[in-house]
C-alpha cells in the first residue's frame, strides 16, 4: 500500500491518496466472491456453484467491485491514519480514482482533524465565590418531605371535599354531547389541588359530598396533546364515592425512631444537616468547576470542524435514545410526542455540542501548556476502583484494556487541569 498525505485549503482538513496493489484488490474480489457465491443462480449451474469468471460474465465484471472496495479500503485508511499519526474527527469523504481488475486500486479520502485550542489568559481568571449554607428551613423542608412520605389517608364522612383531599370518583367526559375516547374512569383517586387534570376540573369537585353527582364544564387548553379536543368545551359527569384526608405524623422522637436509625428528633436533624452540607459541598465544587471552565473558554480561540460537532450530536442523540429505551419509548415515538423531527433535535443540540467540544479542547490546551500528567499509580488505582464498581476485579481483559486506561488517564488529567485553574483563579466574593 502507498499513501500520500496533504493538507487541503480548509483549516483542520487533510486528504489521503491511497494506492492498493492490484494483487490485493484481486484477493479482495475473490474473498467477496466466496462469501456471496451461494446467492447466485445462473442457468446451467447449481445455485452457488458457478465459477467466479462465469458470475462476472453473467452479471458484469464490476459485480464484486463495491464489496471488494469495502473489504479493504477501511483497513487501508485506518493503517494510513495510524502511520501518519493524524487525529481524525469526521467520517471520510471518499472519491474512487481507479477501480479496475488487474490495476491498482486508487482512492482519496478527505477528513477533518482535531484542532488545537489557542489559549488566552488562563491563570488568574476571575470566577465568583460559590457557597451554599444549610439553613433551618432546609432541614425543616426535608423533614416535611419525610412527613409526606410517611403520611396516611383517613376517611372523612362529616364534611364536603376540600382542596388537598383525595377523592374517589367516577367520571365521563362529553364534547358536543358525545363521549370521547379515554374520557371515562371508575373508582379514580384524585388529589384535589394536584393540577393533574385540565384547569377547572379539580376546583369544581371542591364542595361535593359523598354520593353526590354533578356535571362540570371545562375547556381543554389550546395546546392540549389530543388535537381533536384542543380548545373545546367539555362536560364531565361526576359521581363522588369517598373523601380522604392526608394525616401527617407528628414530628417527635417517635417519628425519628420510625423513619431512621436515630432515637431522637435532634439526632435526625443533625444527620440531615450533615448530609445537606455534603450535598452543598459537592454542588459548590461542581458549579465552581463549571464557572472556571466557562471563564477559560471566553479567552480561547478554536476553529471546531463541522464533523466534530456532528459526531458529538450523534453521541448526544444516542444517549437520549438509550434513556428513552430504558422507559420503553422509541425515539420516533418521542419525536412524534414533542412534535419535532430528528433534524430539529440535531439543530437544538448543536450549540450544546459546540460548547462541550470547546471546553474539552480548552482543557486539553491547559494540560499541554502546564505539562499535566496522570501517574501510573493514579491510573492503576482508578482502574481498580472502576473494576470494583463494575464487578470486574478479576477480569484481566478489562484491567489491561488500553481504551479504558486511556479514558481514565484523560479523565484524571482533566480533573488536575481544572483543579489547577481553580487554584490559580481570582475568586470574587
Amino acid at each position: 500500500m502507498k499513501c500520500k498525505l496533504e493538507k487541503t485549503e480548509n483549516a483542520n482538513e487533510v486528504k489521503f491518496e491511497i494506492t492498493i496493489e492490484a494483487e490485493k484488490f484481486e484477493d479482495a474480489i475473490k474473498k467477496v466472491y466466496f462469501k456471496s457465491a451461494k446467492y447466485f443462480n445462473i442457468p446451467g449451474f447449481r445455485k452457488g456453484k458457478a465459477p467466479m469468471q462465469i458470475v462476472e460474465k453473467y452479471y458484469g465484471t464490476e459485480i464484486f467491485y463495491e464489496d471488494a472496495f469495502n473489504e479493504i479500503a477501511g483497513e487501508a485508511l485506518e493503517e494510513a491514519v495510524a502511520e501518519n499519526k493524524v487525529d481524525i474527527v469526521s467520517r471520510p469523504e471518499v472519491d474512487i480514482k481507479q477501480m479496475e481488475k488487474g490495476k491498482d486500486l486508487i482512492f482519496t479520502a478527505v477528513m477533518q482533524t482535531k484542532p488545537e485550542a489557542e489559549l488566552g489568559k488562563y491563570k488568574g481568571i476571575e470566577i465568583p465565590k460559590i457557597e451554599y449554607n444549610v439553613s433551618e428551613d432546609d432541614i425543616n423542608h426535608e423533614l416535611e418531605h419525610m412527613q409526606e412520605h410517611n403520611s396516611r389517608l383517613i376517611s372523612i364522612e362529616d364534611r364536603p371535599a376540600e382542596n388537598g383531599d383525595t377523592v374517589n370518583i367516577d367520571f365521563e367526559g362529553f364534547v358536543d354531547g358525545k363521549a370521547f375516547d379515554n374520557g371515562k374512569a371508575e373508582d379514580y383517586d384524585l388529589e384535589l389541588g394536584s393540577n393533574t387534570f385540565i384547569p377547572g376540573f379539580e376546583e369544581q369537585i371542591v364542595g361535593m359530598k359523598i354520593d353526590e353527582e354533578k356535571d362540570i364544564k371545562v375547556t381543554f387548553p389550546e395546546e392540549y396533546f389530543e388535537k381533536n379536543l384542543a380548545g373545546k368545551e367539555a362536560t364531565f359527569k361526576i359521581k363522588l364515592h369517598e373523601i380522604k384526608k392526608k394525616e401527617l405524623p407528628k414530628l417527635d422522637d417517635e417519628f425519628a425512631k420510625d423513619v431512621s436509625e436515630f432515637d431522637t428528633l435532634q439526632e435526625l436533624k443533625d444527620d440531615i444537616k450533615t448530609k445537606k452540607e455534603k450535598q452543598n459541598k459537592d454542588k459548590e465544587k461542581y458549579e465552581t468547576e463549571e464557572a472556571v471552565v466557562k471563564a477559560l473558554c471566553e479567552n480561547v480561540k478554536v476553529d471546531i470542524p463541522s464533523g466534530m460537532i456532528e459526531t458529538e450530536v450523534d453521541r448526544m442523540i444516542k444517549d437520549i435514545e438509550n434513556r428513552l429505551a430504558y422507559q420503553g419509548i422509541k425515539l420516533d415515538q418521542y419525536l412524534k410526542m414533542v412534535q419535532k423531527t430528528k433534524e430539529d433535535l440535531r439543530k437544538e443540540y448543536e450549540p450544546q455540542a459546540t460548547e462541550g467540544i470547546k471546553s474539552r479542547l480548552a482543557i486539553e490546551a491547559v494540560i499541554k501548556a502546564e505539562k499535566i500528567e496522570a501517574t501510573e499509580k493514579e491510573v492503576e488505582d482508578k482502574m481498580k476502583e472502576m473494576a470494583k464498581n463494575y464487578g470486574k476485579e478479576n477480569d484481566e481483559e478489562f484491567l489491561k484494556n488500553e481504551n479504558v486506561r486511556n479514558y481514565i488517564k484523560e479523565g484524571i488529567e482533566s480533573e488536575k487541569a481544572i483543579d489547577f485553574l481553580i487554584k490559580n483563579a481570582k475568586i470574587k466574593k
